[in-house]
């Protein structure tokens, strides 16, 4: 830029030096600063055709940047919402697996029933015929006790038909 500043306005259509430029008092921007040296007086209107440019040049790349930002967070709750799906239908396999184990189990118990009922319809069978063949045998004892009885009564009759009687006196 030390170059420049002796050879002021070309002819070439480049644009003069801010420093070869007289400026109105409106026209112009001045920053302080601390330290003397730095401090400029600028055109208002280069700063406005600069930001132009600057933001011209940024702008649509931080547009397109922005748009896809936006298309991979819309992308991601997507895929969050189809996570979220699969999850739940993995949840609803296992619960069917539970479903499907209790089923299972239930099967198990069921046969185990059926097997309990089986041995108890065996056992009062069982315990039919033991109280019939009770109840016949009771009934034959107190036939042979009832037979013994009447035996027991014919012999005591007959000894006292065999024991001698004393004759009568006439």
């Amino acid at each position: 830029m030390e170059g420049m500043e002796d050879e002021g306005p070309s002819s070439q259509g480049e644009l003069p030096l801010i420093e070869d430029v007289q400026l109105s008092p409106e026209e112009r921007l001045c920053v302080e600063s601390s330290d003397p040296l730095e401090n400029v007086c600028v055109n208002k209107e280069a700063v406005h055709k600069l930001t132009e440019g600057l933001l011209s040049h940024y702008l649509p790349g931080l547009q397109n940047s922005k748009r896809t930002l936006q298309e991979l967070t819309q992308n991601q709750l997507i895929l969050l919402d189809t996570l979220d799906q699969e999850v739940s239908k993995f949840r609803e396999c296992n619960a069917l697996l539970d479903l499907n184990s209790l089923f299972t189990e239930a099967k198990a118990y069921h046969g185990k029933l059926v097997n309990i009922r089986k041995e108890m319809i065996l056992l009062h069978e069982r315990t039919t015929k033991l109280k019939k063949r009770a109840l016949k045998l009771q009934q034959h004892k107190q036939k042979e006790a009832l037979e013994r009885e009447h035996q027991r009564e014919k012999e005591q009759e007959r000894e006292r038909q065999l024991i001698a009687k004393p004759a009568k006196r006439t």
